[in-house]
């Protein structure tokens, strides 16, 4: 059996390392602040001091970080992934990256004789605690098969979008529905509010309707209550749409939703409400239409 390691035990790598860890796997785990690592090292884990080290006493590296740059620094800082890692080892970045930084990550990795996989997931919290998520994979189908088991454990599915690079585009496209899909609502709530309807028979209208979804009703009582407990914090949602952007830029076209997206998303979180879920752009599209 494998040695699992997993670097990065925030809101989503915490839970998807626990439902690992409890399958019966092996695993060491490294996060850059360390207290993180205490509910996995009381389920069984072995709580290492670098990515180095991760690298160095595992087969098969996990990581779930915030953005590009906290990835880059674990593979290249003088402790980093990349000096541990040689032929036997296999590195799949779950993180929300752009289809370039994945390329350019995997060549790191390729170099030192390693196997690279990108495979971002679709899903928040909820689904990553119940194992529940979609895992969006770019890379070798040799590699994408080694790594199914534990897709299996983590994700309800697993898409293989084709070569490095794939899964990071078909993330950035679901993201990219799902920001429009945030906005939409906001959009709706507002202009029932200002239309004089009762919110409550709002949220039960969309229920009711053909536009309802799983993602409306998980966040449903959040519209009612105005309280945003984070499942997918904003800050983050803005920062997919961004890349986004960049992407539709390099591949020369024009998404108008994209673009009124993003400047809503990224307005919210400029404006104190990044740590929120992103839902709370219902909030910031209300403020903007506030006299």
């Amino acid at each position: 059996m494998h040695t699992l390691g997993w670097i990065g035990l925030g809101h989503m790598g915490a839970p998807m390392a626990k439902n690992l860890l409890q399958a019966g796997y092996k695993m060491n785990v490294y996060n850059r602040s360390l207290e993180k690592t205490a509910s996995l090292v009381e389920s069984g884990a072995t709580k290492l001091n670098s990515p180095k080290e991760i690298v160095e006493q595992s087969n098969i590296i996990f990581i779930m970080l915030s953005d590009a740059k906290a990835v880059q620094a674990v593979l290249t800082e003088e402790n980093g992934v990349l000096n541990a890692t040689k032929e036997d080892k296999t590195i799949i970045n779950m993180s929300t990256i752009s289809p370039e930084e994945s390329v350019s990550f995997a060549q790191l990795i390729e170099a030192k004789g390693g196997t690279y996989v990108d495979a971002p997931v679709s899903g928040s919290v909820g689904a990553a605690i119940g194992g529940q998520l979609v895992i969006l994979a770019g890379g070798e189908k040799k590699a994408i098969e080694i790594s199914k088991p534990y897709f299996n454990l983590l994700g309800k599915e697993t898409i293989h979008f084709g070569s490095t690079g794939k899964g990071s585009s078909a993330k950035l496209a679901i993201n990219l529905l799902l920001g429009i899909i945030g906005q939409g609502i906001g959009e709706t709530l507002l202009f029932a509010e200002k239309s004089g309807l009762s919110k409550e028979k709002v949220l039960e209208m969309i229920s009711q309707s053909g536009m309802n979804t799983p993602l409306f009703q998980g966040k449903k009582d959040m519209y009612r209550k105005e309280e945003f407990p984070s499942a997918f914090m904003l800050e983050l949602m803005s920062k997919d749409l961004g890349l986004v952007k960049t992407a539709a830029d390099h591949l020369d076209i024009t998404l108008p939703l994209a673009e009124t997206t993003n400047t809503t998303y990224h307005s919210a979180k400029e404006n104190g409400k990044a740590k929120l879920d992103m839902a709370a752009v219902y909030v910031e599209l209300r403020d903007q239409n506030t006299e």
